[in-house]
């Protein structure tokens, strides 16, 4: 009998659905079989990150889920060997979080490398984030980009989570209200947010002073909005760390990874 030898890769599933899953595939292939390649259809995004393989939690089996990673008799890799769909980046630690990958519904992925978050903020800005995982709140805040993570992790505030990962999208708010004021049938700035409820929370916002987030909905809808929309990158947040993934210029992912770029 032939013995086949494939790497063993531990991912964490971020988006659409939260998963600790082994795999015999690369980051490359595991996105396209999630997008492309299994019989689960699925028609979206997909953003996931590769862990240390020797990452270990008491909470997940992985020893089992590594275990169940045995080739198919025709020799073809285990794609996926789901470990723990519950509370699972609560258990992650972020210094196992090698590389967080995205995925475009054509299955072609782009990985993003982490870095220190040193960017300043203006005081008094109005932004727009994105919760990913496990909240998938859209967001209205002056908070700034690293504040939010503080906020939204907070044991203290009844909206949070111990663990999250989100990003913020470009949205220039005084370039909005500017558009809106002469053309309040303008299309949408974001999909699934109608410009006039953007609008309303915006002018509540500004003059509440004691309230620093508006929520605008509870569907962050992901799928409809494009890469090209995110600002600054990715920051996974808890109340004691973060970890931030940066978004590299769109004149830097188009010469890495056209196939990416051109459909992102």
């Amino acid at each position: 009998m032939t013995e086949y030898k494939y790497v063993n890769y531990l991912y964490l599933i971020c988006h659409p659905n939260p998963a600790l899953v082994a795999s015999q595939y690369a980051p490359e292939k595991f996105a396209r079989h999630y997008s492309a390649g299994s019989t689960r259809y699925y028609d979206g995004k997909v953003i996931f990150a590769e862990l240390d393989i020797n990452f270990r939690n008491p909470y997940f089996d992985i020893e089992k889920g590594l275990e169940g990673l045995v080739p198919h008799e025709d020799g073809r890799p285990k794609a996926t060997k789901f470990i723990s769909t519950y509370r699972v980046l609560e258990h992650v630690d972020f210094s196992s979080i090698k590389k967080l990958y995205l995925s475009n519904t054509d299955g072609s992925c782009y990985g993003l490398e982490s870095a220190k978050y040193d960017h300043t903020h203006k005081p008094d800005f109005l932004r727009i984030f994105a919760e990913v995982t496990p909240l998938k709140m859209l967001v209205l805040s002056d908070y700034n980009f690293s504040e939010y993570g503080k906020w939204i992790t907070d044991p203290s505030n009844v909206k949070s989570a111990p663990k999250v990962l989100y990003t913020q999208f470009d949205l220039t708010i005084a370039d909005f209200l500017a558009d809106f004021e002469a053309n309040p049938l303008m299309p949408p700035p974001l999909p699934s947010i109608h410009p006039s409820k953007l609008r309303d929370a915006i002018i509540e916002l500004q003059n509440v002073r004691e309230k620093h987030t508006k929520g605008l909905s509870l569907d962050v809808s992901f799928n409809k909005k494009s890469y090209r929309q995110i600002r600054h990158g990715f920051m996974f947040a808890s109340a004691e760390e973060e970890l931030f993934f940066p978004m590299p210029e769109l004149s830097v992912i188009e010469k890495e990874n056209y196939k990416f770029y051109r459909s992102m």
